[in-house]
């Protein structure tokens, strides 16, 4: 039995309208309490108008929605009250929910039981989380593929191709008397082991180009001080955010700053600019520059074109094996220009061609923006582990069958936790569903 839960489904500000949220197989009981109408009568989901009361007192008058298990969101009988939105009423709406034997939700406790419900496999459930923290219409529309199933069909070939591998090799040991099930060998099980590798590696090519789109890309800006670092920032969002000095130490942390260009949320980070210095307090900054670039999916390595000395190359080795676009700031100061570089001039506002070489960098096209794909954190760890098992089965792939068994049986189990299905998958029963063994 799930213990009622109650939580404010809306922000906890004043408002027009609030809804108190309540989930359980008591929900309806508690709500009794202290509704002015019996909700024991209505044996499906329904729409209920009447007063929230404590005892005599009139709290609010307000709209029920009823759901009946298991059509609600949780897959549990679930309340959900409309109220006006005084701080007060949707307060001593929950204060009177706790008093009669509802307790304060979890973080997340409703799409925890929406999963444990079978309402939601667990890429459907990360999803809602994307959703809500979406900062762009096209990691929005990412986050509702993944909420409407059309990402979680991407793992349905893996577990297809498993299963029926697996099956077969049950059969094939357990029950040897039966012809007509196909017999699997090491050349069938290395030729599906490649096939698999192939295609998760293209999940996971799609998956890291779609999480940038969803969870947006980290820059830092570097460069020795004075070569406009805090002006290709403050151009880049728009804004005066970081301080602009001819004093070289002027940034001494790290200024943050954000902009949405094409889809992609770009946070930016300007560092202090990098140099020897005996200043304590610049020194910490230039240290947290140093770890900024090891943090960063994209660097901006910033110059002063017309001053280019041995300082930007000391720099340029902090750099090795990072993904850098070059930028020659200070471009109205150049006569002569290198066709090979990229600049700017931030004292012309010049940056629409910086904006673009970071878009382009990324290497995305429209099928990472319209296609659903393997885009969580999570997901694409597991990829990542699962073809490494699958190479690790491919080295050895001359074993007894047995013994690979034992491996491909990791390998689904894997593949199961990306949707949270059951560890404990039930080989017997698998055979019998799709071979009749025994009938």
């Amino acid at each position: 039995m799930f213990e009622t839960i109650v939580a404010l489904a809306t922000p906890p500000l004043k408002s027009a309208l609030a809804i108190v949220r309540l989930s359980g197989d008591n929900c309806f009981f508690v709500v009794n309490n202290f509704f002015s109408k019996d909700l024991n009568k209505y044996t499906k989901n329904t729409i209920i108008h009447g007063q929230i009361l404590d005892g005599d007192e009139l709290v609010d008058d307000v709209v029920l929605l009823l759901y009946k298990d298991p059509n609600s969101f949780t897959g549990e009988n679930s309340v959900e009250i409309i109220s006006h939105g005084s701080p007060l009423i949707f307060n001593k709406i929950i204060e009177l929910a706790i008093k009669h034997g509802a307790k304060m939700a979890e973080r997340g406790e409703y799409t925890s039981r929406a999963f444990l419900h079978n309402k939601l496999d667990l890429i459907q459930a990360e999803s809602i989380n994307d959703l809500i923290n979406a900062e762009s219409e096209e990691s929005k529309k990412l986050s509702l593929m993944s909420l409407t199933g059309k990402t979680s069909s991407l793992i349905a070939p893996l577990k297809k191709d498993f299963v029926d591998l697996l099956s077969n090799i049950e059969v094939n040991i357990d029950y040897p008397e039966y012809k007509d099930i196909e017999e699997i060998n090491n050349e069938k099980i290395d030729k599906i082991v490649k096939k698999n590798i192939v295609y998760i590696d293209k999940l996971l090519a799609d998956g890291k180009k779609a999480k940038i789109i969803k969870d947006g890309i980290n820059i830092a800006i570097v460069g020795k001080p004075n070569v406009g670092k805090s002006s290709i920032l403050n151009a880049l969002i728009g804004e005066d955010k970081a301080i602009v000095t001819n004093i070289k130490g002027t940034t001494r942390d790290v200024v943050e700053g954000k902009f949405i260009y094409k889809g992609i949320v770009v946070n930016l980070f300007d560092t202090a600019g990098i140099r020897e210095s005996d200043d304590v307090i610049e020194s910490i900054g230039i240290n947290k520059s140093i770890k900024k670039i090891d943090e960063a999916d994209l660097v901006l390595m910033v110059y002063d074109s017309s001053n280019i000395n041995e300082e930007d190359k000391e720099i340029e080795e902090l750099l090795h094996n990072k993904n850098v676009i070059y930028v020659y700031n200070k471009e109205d100061l150049v006569d002569e220009k290198d066709s090979e570089k990229l600049y700017v001039s931030t004292i012309n506002n010049d940056i629409e061609i910086l904006k673009n070489t970071i878009i382009s960098r990324l290497n995305l096209d429209n099928s990472n923006y319209s296609n659903p794909s393997i885009n969580n954190a999570r997901e694409i760890g597991i990829l990542e582990n699962i073809v490494q098992k699958l190479k690790d089965i491919q080295n050895h792939v001359d074993l007894p069958i047995d013994l690979l068994a034992s491996e491909l049986k990791e390998v689904l189990n894997l593949v199961l936790s990306i949707t949270g299905e059951d560890y404990d998958f039930d080989m017997i029963s698998e055979i019998f569903s799709r071979f009749c063994v025994g009938k």
